[in-house]
């Protein structure tokens, strides 16, 4: 299994590909936005999945370009799919943003399996950034989204956000097994067993 980081837009979001190298199936995990250098990451790679973490617009604002492109399937939570069509949701009216809307292929709900080649993807439910947040376990990594970051965890103040689903979804991280990398949707990227004994959100749960 192949992982590649990208990093796209004024809020510098990132996104990542991650490749079965024995089929060569791929997914992305969210969509800042849909350029060249995106393409060529994608390569010849069967690109299968989006997997959207959350529906703000800086994570899905490439999405209907890379659906039209590579004809791959939009997944997301039911709760966070109307972002998809919304700029209003997205927060996309808000930053001075004209939306691409595309509409979602398969909801997404707490323990779904999904499989590109012979890698699966376990879907996890982290509400509290968003009420339908996600993150998603493939292999040895984990894919946070805006609900764990380095030494910090997503905002909760946004329409739809919870504190109190925050602390839920990080202490059901931090329960995960494993040393799992953490691959977050901004910044760099951590390693689980760093975030239990360093990241004060966690530490006090």
């Amino acid at each position: 299994m192949k992982v590649t980081k990208l990093t796209f837009g004024l809020l510098e979001s990132n996104c990542y590909i991650v490749v079965d190298e024995n089929t060569n199936d791929s997914v992305l995990i969210d969509c800042p936005e849909f350029n060249e250098r995106l393409e060529e990451a994608i390569g010849d790679t069967n690109l299968r999945y989006l997997l959207l973490t959350h529906g703000h617009y800086d994570h899905i604002q490439g999405a209907k370009e890379l659906k039209e492109k590579y004809g791959c399937k939009v997944c997301i939570s039911e709760e966070d799919a109307p972002m998809l069509t919304s700029s209003r949701q997205s927060l996309a009216a808000f930053s001075g943003i004209t939306q691409n809307n595309v509409n979602a292929d398969i909801f997404l709900k707490d323990s779904d399996s999904l499989f590109f080649g012979s890698t699966e993807v376990t879907v996890l439910a982290t509400p509290g950034h968003t009420k339908g947040g996600l993150c998603f376990i493939i292999g040895k990594y984990l894919f946070s989204g805006d609900t764990l970051f380095r030494l910090s965890c997503g905002r909760t103040d946004f329409p739809g956000g919870s504190w109190v689903e925050m602390q839920q979804s990080l202490e059901r991280l931090k329960k995960l097994n494993g040393d799992l990398i953490v691959c977050a949707g901004h910044n760099d990227d951590s390693k689980l067993d760093f975030e239990r004994r360093n990241n004060p959100y966690m530490k006090k749960l």
